[in-house]
Formats: structure tokens, C-alpha cells, sequence
């Protein structure tokens, strides 16, 4: 069994002739006692230290335990993941080559109906300009023909007696005039009027 300080410390020596100083005896062990105590202490805190570090230890020694595992579950989930995205990327491809074929197909069909529908257009085009052409040719033609210098000319036989304008114009003047007076009689009426509204006898006489 280890000492301890106070076992030193009550340490009980036998006293013989010539024998060792008691009291540097006395200051020796108290020197051993106050280096033995600094040891013990030093030990505990190294115990102490050397636990918490072993502790720490199987902490981490848990910690890796349980990230070895985790890494082989990212792992194998890492590999389905990658299969399963392969899948899926091959299933992608396929569609989209499916696809695409048969969208070239389409748009070559596409293709073909608009080119069969624009020679139609033009052959219809070529058709309505050559009638036009024709039509239009034809028009000409008559409107060449000399019989219609003959339609536009007028002879001094087929001239027609008609008013002169003077003659006319006269006329509407002279209508105009009359309407003029019969205005002023009703004027000169209506400031004749007396209080009672009767109306003197006037001779009333238009010219027409």
C-alpha cells in the first residue's frame, strides 16, 4: 500500500546515541511530504486527464463506428441513386429518340403537303394570269376597234335643240323676283296689325 503524507508525517523514529538531528530529520520529511503531496496531486489530475481522454476515445472510436456506417448507407444509397439515374437517363434517351423520329416524321409530311400545296397555287396562278392576260387582250381589242370613233363622233344632224342658258337663267330670275315681292306683302302685313290683332283691308296684289 502506498504512503500518504500523513503517514510520513506521523512518522515516529527511535532515538539512539549519535544518532541524526531531529530537527533536520523534521524539515527533510516535511520536504518529502510537501513533494509527495504535489506528486499525488499531479497524479490525480493525470488520472483525471487520462480518463476524460479515454472517454473522448470511445467517444470517437462510437463516432467513427457510426460514421463508417453512415458512409456505407451515402454509399449504397449513392449506388442505387446512380443506377436509378442511369435508368432513368436511358428510359429519357429512348423516349427522346422516339420522339424526335417522329417528329421528323411529321414535319417531313408537313413538308411535303405544304410543297404539294404551293405547286397547286402556283399551277392556279399561272392559270388566272394566263386568262387575265387574255381577258384583258381581248378588252383591248375592242376597245381598238374603229367602230367606236364612229360611236364618239357627232354629226351636225343629230344635234339637238336645247334652251340657251341666257334663257334659263332669265327664267330663274324672274321666279326668284316674284317670290321676293309675295315675302315682303306678308312682311308689311304683320307690322300692320292692330292691337286686337285685326287686320286693315289692304289690296293685295302679286304679279306672277
Amino acid at each position: 500500500m502506498a504512503l500518504t503524507p500523513m503517514d510520513i508525517h506521523n512518522k515516529e523514529f527511535s532515538v539512539k546515541m549519535r544518532g541524526y538531528d531531529q530537527d533536520d530529520v523534521n524539515d527533510y520529511l516535511d520536504q518529502i511530504i510537501k513533494d509527495y503531496e504535489l506528486l499525488l496531486k499531479q497524479k490525480k489530475e493525470l488520472e483525471k486527464q487520462l480518463s476524460f481522454a479515454e472517454e473522448k476515445l470511445t467517444h470517437y472510436d462510437s463516432l467513427q463506428d457510426s460514421l463508417n456506417r453512415s458512409i456505407l448507407v451515402a454509399q449504397e444509397a449513392a449506388d442505387r441513386l446512380k443506377e436509378n439515374t442511369s435508368k432513368e437517363a436511358e428510359m429519357i434517351v429512348r423516349e427522346a429518340e422516339s420522339n424526335a423520329d417522329q417528329l421528323l416524321k411529321d414535319a417531313v409530311e408537313k413538308a411535303r403537303t405544304i410543297e404539294h400545296e404551293t405547286e397547286s397555287l402556283r399551277k392556279e396562278s399561272r392559270v388566272f394570269r394566263q386568262r387575265l392576260q387574255l381577258m384583258i387582250e381581248s378588252q383591248l381589242e375592242l376597245i381598238k376597234k374603229g367602230e367606236w370613233d364612229d360611236i364618239l363622233q357627232v354629226s351636225a344632224t343629230e344635234k339637238v335643240e336645247l334652251p340657251t342658258i341666257n334663257k334659263v337663267s332669265s327664267e330663274l330670275d324672274n321666279k326668284n323676283q316674284s317670290e321676293n315681292i309675295d315675302e315682303e306683302i306678308l312682311e308689311a302685313k304683320e307690322g300692320m296689325e292692330d292691337e286686337e290683332g285685326n287686320v286693315p283691308a289692304v289690296e293685295m296684289s302679286t304679279t306672277k
